[in-house]
């Protein structure tokens, strides 16, 4: 069964799953990035034997590989970028093979501009990126490969379709809260997936938790990547590695954004910033 790590693209989830993958497959807490194989993107290539050749192609086996998951009878945490839906008629998951979700979501004023830097596009393009209903990612090294293929839609649209979704078991993390106070954050998740994994005997680690949160503070991070690199960092037009753990908390709409992209945002998105209180 899939514990889901869902968002939007540049919310929080690679964060997500460090302190996820330094809490449960760390002997102590401490972080390093080869522990996020244990957490997988779903789709990617590590689920297919062969090339895929069509978007068809791909959906149709993404709930025959999950029940394959399934009859593991063993528990595992899945990163997808992909909205709660189907494609011609093939769903993405169900409920029936989903243990639970923990769902991340972040301001799209700050979205944006961590969107930019990953994707190597402008202001405008990332605007457009993040309000297309339509949109979809695919890992460009692979042309005509689609098993990494994701439908991400709009935030907007990936926010409601994980929220809205017939999963019973979710909880949604907001970005923010776990930059303000990342300790007692986690420890809800914790305290979630805990119960999803059924871990009565396992006790609350607190020593666990907080080693977990150090090790991956965000500057320990980036200097990490830049001693030894990090494989999901995407690539700029020159074929160089772009930095992925950029801005930090430095990451501020108010200083990044022009008012008129700001303002294009809140339009668009009024309903669900309201919802989540960020307006």
């Amino acid at each position: 069964m899939i514990i889901w790590i869902a968002s939007y693209p540049k919310s929080g989830n690679t964060w997500v799953r460090s302190l996820l993958s330094s809490y449960y497959f760390s002997e102590d807490g401490s972080f390093d990035f080869n522990l996020l194989k244990n957490i997988k993107q779903f789709p990617s290539k590590d689920f297919y034997n062969n090339k895929v050749l069509s978007v068809e192609d791909a959906a149709k086996n993404w709930l025959v590989i999950q029940r394959k998951i399934k009859d593991q009878k063993k528990a595992c945490f899945l990163k997808t970028h992909n909205v709660y839906g189907a494609y011609k008629g093939n769903h993405f998951t169900t409920p029936d093979l989903t243990l639970g979700a923990v769902i991340i979501v972040r301001d799209p004023r700050n979205v944006i501009s961590s969107l930019m830097n990953h994707y190597s596009s402008n202001e405008n393009d990332a605007l457009e990126m993040i309000k297309s209903v339509y949109r979809n990612l695919k890992d460009k090294n692979d042309i005509d490969n689609y098993a990494s293929y994701s439908f991400i839609s709009s935030w907007a649209n990936n926010y409601k379709s994980w929220k809205n979704s017939g999963i019973k078991n979710k909880i949604i993390i907001k970005y923010e809260d776990l930059e303000k106070d990342t300790i007692n954050t986690f420890k809800k998740i914790i305290q979630f997936t805990d119960k999803l994994l059924n871990n009565k005997n396992n006790l609350f680690d607190k020593s666990k938790l907080i080693k977990s949160v150090e090790s991956t503070n965000f500057d320990i991070m980036k200097k990490m990547e830049k001693e030894v690199g990090f494989e999901e960092a995407s690539y700029a037009g020159d074929g160089t590695r772009k930095t992925f753990f950029n801005l930090g908390k430095n990451n501020n709409y108010t200083k990044l954004l022009n008012t008129k992209t700001i303002k294009e945002i809140e339009k668009s998105f009024y309903e669900e910033m309201k919802d989540l209180k960020y307006l």
